[in-house]
């Protein structure tokens, strides 16, 4: 059974630099695209970012630019580098992994379309 954990999260300041990381266990990573979103509190979970399969990466419109996703297949592991960190990205980061069919792509962000989610890491980012 495929297990992520995410962690790496934590209080900065705005500007400030934060690297997630999203650890599998239990089965490989490398067929799957992998998804980073988003909850902050009383909002609805978001996405944020997407790497495929052959690491074909995506971002959503507000992290353009801040955020880089990278994977390493032979750690299992995906990870977010957030730079230029600002207060509207205080939130719970979790990853998750794409459903078939196409779970090789990211096709959408819709949270339906992804499974497998971690707990998740606390991201703080004060004014």
């Amino acid at each position: 059974q495929l297990q992520l954990v995410e962690s790496g999260g934590d209080l900065v300041q705005s500007g400030g630099s934060l690297r997630l990381s999203c650890v599998a266990s239990g089965s490989p990573l490398d067929s799957y695209a992998i998804g980073w979103f988003r909850q902050a509190p009383g909002k609805a979970r978001e996405g944020v970012s997407c790497i495929s399969r052959v690491a074909m990466t995506y971002y959503v419109d507000s992290v353009k630019g801040r955020f880089t996703l990278s994977r390493d297949n032979a750690k299992n592991t995906v990870y977010l580098q957030m730079n230029n960190l600002k207060p509207e990205d205080t939130a719970v980061y979790y990853c998750a992994v794409k459903k078939p069919p196409f779970s090789h792509i990211c096709l959408n962000y819709n949270t339906t379309h992804y499974t497998n989610w971690g707990p998740g890491t606390q991201v703080t980012v004060s004014s």
